[in-house]
């Protein structure tokens, strides 16, 4: 064993084969008990510690498993759940912590809304918003933390419990009720943390994770005081028990001297957000503390470069000592997917993207299986740096070797860059950027040509991924049916949602999307640039997973992708047809993208591949195009001085692909959970003629930045929470959209869902669009 200590910061939940998904929805439907569910989280967590201590892991988390959101399990375990889902009793069971997650009915039949979903810091992950008082009282309303480390013990692995600390948890938190700075609950909060900390040494606890990635954001310096405070309070509380304070995707900044000086007794570094405060942190660490160093990425998925981090690994252990130092994963490996093992094709460049396209369309099959490292294989490479650091000549060592070789394969290989797109980057020109006329005067140009009623009705993109449609598409992959027989059926389904939009009165339709895995994924398969995994699922939120595309080369666009679908449902319908595509950032954020140059440069090959699609659709007659940027300000670094760089190439990266076209065409943009107030200036830069955006769960409040910022283009606030199986009345709908109406200009206005539809059933859909219909109809009759 290595002189030197490893951790992970947590582990992926969902398991290889997503059987947590699987379970989750399982009895969601009532095809299994809770006692299934439960019995498979079991086997889930037993599996994940078996597999880190395997691995040689020896600082092995617990409590980083939730069954649906840990934000949540935390707001339950804190006792400060919304009274509204519960009975008299402050611990909810397990069907009201689902109607916090979703909405729906609770056990007695009342109907509720969710909580507010957002993302979580600038990853693709959604956590569940606590909402508290002003008076809000805390206790400790679950054992979930004792029983998984009591889980874990018994199964003979002593773990590290990992906590949300207690001023990021109340920083993530919004007022329930008029605004109040949550921070002023800590002197509340404080004592149920000491609590948890006292117990969970009484149960043999060694170590505890307390994440404070609010350190990685620009604080007041009121709130350093806060955290330093809670701190000398923590470290007290618990004799024995040592304190790993946990701050990562994001640099310390001004905070880096209060996070040093906690009386904690250990610091996290995470050395691919914030490599450059290294020296810093070793000049500053005090000597009885221990450095955690996260030398093994957590969010992406590309091989460790053993050469680079063992230089970092030998600076520390030349300032601190062995003894003092832990390597670990930057952040938790739950971002990632849990193993290669079985991602055969990525090696032989077999199946869609598997291959590197060189210039001119050949394809040259390379290992890309080799370039690459899931949340099994970083704990490997966790171990193996730390065994590689005892060794007095490490360049030598077999494991080494391998790992020189394939970071030179990814780096020289011939296909990852491409002459011809990078000469098109080089003559991007100013021009390219902007719409030949202002919005007033396009609104005109395009109102003539589409001729919509007041409060125009619209979806954001797709239908119901029915059983049906994921039966036929898992068939057509195997070969079970022809692609005629597919073709046939997707027309079925797409005439189907045309014909049902028209009898509803939807005013812009869309063509439902039957043909699309996922929304990146389906695009990603049409690039060049691109590959993809059988197996590689992340969670997203709750049940919710995806397999995000890995980016390894020069991006460009082959052949048309949408075209034909769009052309089809545009012809076989009376009404217009909205063309629909993914924007670059979003494509370029929900995938795993490569780390070998700017993210700006690849932004901006996507958009260009998408400028071409945008000026195919619109030759082919298509009047309206919807370029969807939901990760836009999911994509911004976590330290608000640094976001003017990241919004100027995003937003110029939006303008290449969209504006193209004459001013008859209208774009429009989707984006959803997120502050869209902290970034309107941009939002308004990106000059969409429409945007729609989520709001229902947070009852409109996103028209206040409406209101501030008097945004000049149409807007589209979501109606209705297509995450939840709730059904929302018409009534509810109509008396949201008056709340919009007295903030943004009527002719301005639009009537849309919250997101596409795709993960709700047809018995849920259908009724809400009735229901969204009437309310602009209702609406229209006012005047």
């Amino acid at each position: 064993m290595s002189p030197v200590k490893t951790q992970t910061l947590g582990f992926p939940r969902i398991g290889p084969n997503r059987e947590l998904k699987k379970a989750i929805e399982g009895y969601w439907s009532g095809n299994t008990t809770r006692t299934d569910l439960l019995l498979t989280a079991h086997k889930l967590r037993a599996e994940n510690w078996a597999l880190q201590k395997a691995a040689g892991i020896e600082l092995i988390p617990s409590n980083d498993f939730s069954l649906y959101d840990q934000v949540l399990d935390h707001t339950v375990l804190l006792g400060c759940a919304p009274e509204r889902y519960l009975d008299k009793s402050r611990r909810p069971n397990l069907d009201e912590y689902f109607a916090m997650a979703r909405g729906g009915k609770l056990p007695n039949g009342t109907p509720v809304q969710a909580l507010e979903m957002t993302k979580w810091w600038d990853t693709n992950y959604h956590y569940l918003v606590p909402q508290l008082k002003e008076d809000q009282d805390f206790q400790l309303a679950s054992t979930k933390p004792f029983d998984e480390f009591q889980e874990a013990k018994s199964l003979g692995i002593l773990t590290k419990p990992v906590l949300i600390g207690p001023v990021t948890f109340l920083s993530l938190a919004k007022p329930a009720g008029r605004p109040f700075d949550t921070l002023a609950l800590l002197e509340r909060l404080v004592p149920v943390y000491v609590t948890l900390l006292q117990e969970l040494r009484r149960l043999g606890a060694e170590w505890v994770q307390m994440d404070e990635p609010i350190l990685a954001t620009e604080i007041s310096a009121e709130k350093r005081r806060a955290i330093a405070e809670t701190y000398e309070t923590l470290s007290k509380a618990a004799p024995g028990l040592s304190i790993l304070v946990a701050s990562y995707f994001g640099r310390y900044g001004d905070n880096l001297k209060t996070a040093l000086e906690l009386p904690a007794q250990g610091f996290h570094l995470d050395l691919f957000r914030a490599g450059d405060e290294l020296d810093a942190v070793l000049a500053g660490l005090p000597k009885q503390k221990t450095l955690s160093l996260g030398v093994v990425e957590g969010r992406n998925i590309w091989k460790n470069d053993f050469a680079r981090s063992l230089a970092r690994i030998e600076k520390a252990k030349a300032s601190v000592g062995e003894a003092r130092l832990i390597l670990s994963s930057a952040s938790s490996l739950m971002h990632v997917p849990v193993s290669l093992e079985r991602e055969d094709a990525l090696s032989s460049g077999e199946g869609a993207g598997g291959a590197l396209s060189q210039e001119g369309g050949a394809a040259a099959a390379v290992g890309l299986k080799n370039w690459l490292s899931f949340a099994e294989e970083k704990l490997g490479e966790i171990q193996t740096l730390a065994r590689l650091s005892g060794l007095e000549k490490p360049e030598e060592d077999p494991a080494y070797v391998a790992n020189r070789n394939a970071i030179a394969e990814r780096r020289n290989h011939e296909g990852v860059k491409v002459p011809a797109v990078r000469k098109r980057m080089a003559a991007i020109r100013a021009e390219d950027l902007e719409r030949t006329s202002p919005f007033a005067r396009r609104a005109v140009a395009q109102q003539g040509r589409l001729g919509l009623p007041a409060y125009p009705v619209t979806t954001i993109g797709s239908f119901p991924q029915t059983e049906e449609v994921r039966r036929a598409r898992a068939l057509h992959k195997k070969g079970q049916i022809s692609d005629a027989e597919y073709r046939k059926f997707l027309e079925e389904e797409t005439l189907k949602g045309l014909r049902l939009q028209e009898d509803l009165g939807i005013d812009l339709l869309v063509h439902g999307e039957f043909e699309r895995n996922d929304m990146v994924e389906f695009f990603g398969e049409k690039l060049e640039g691109f590959a993809f995994t059988a197996h590689g699922w992340v969670q997203s939120y709750g049940s919710r997973c995806v397999k995000p595309p890995v980016i390894f080369g020069d991006v460009f666009r082959a052949a048309p992708m949408t075209l034909d679908w769009t052309v089809f449902s545009s012809r076989a319908s009376k009404s217009p047809v909205k063309g629909m595509l993914t924007g670059p950032v979003t494509i370029l954020k929900w995938s795993f993208v490569r780390d070998d140059q700017p993210l700006s440069d690849t932004a901006n090959q996507i958009a260009l591949a998408l400028r071409d699609e945008v000026k195919d659709l619109e030759d082919a007659g298509i009047a309206a195009i919807q370029i969807d940027e939901p990760a836009l300000r999911e994509a911004l670094p976590l330290h608000e001085s640094e976001w003017k760089e990241t919004l100027d190439w995003e937003v110029k990266a939006f303008k290449l692909a969209a504006a193209g076209v004459r001013d008859e065409t209208q774009i429009h943009t989707h984006m959803c959970y997120c502050d869209f107030g902290e970034v309107m200036a941009s939002i308004a830069a990106m000059d969409a003629d429409v945007i729609s955006l989520e709001a229902s769960r947070s009852g409109m409040e996103l028209l206040e930045s409406f209101r501030e910022y008097a945004y000049p283009n149409a807007v589209g606030p979501g109606l209705w929470d297509i995450h939840s199986p709730r059904v929302p009345d018409a009534e509810e709908m109509t008396a949201l959209l008056r709340r919009a109406r007295a903030v943004i200009d009527p002719a301005r206005l639009w009537v849309n869902p919250d997101c596409g539809l795709k993960t709700r059933r047809w018995e849920e859909v259908l009724p809400s669009l009735e229901n969204m219909v009437r309310a602009a109809k209702t609406l229209r009759e006012e005047g």
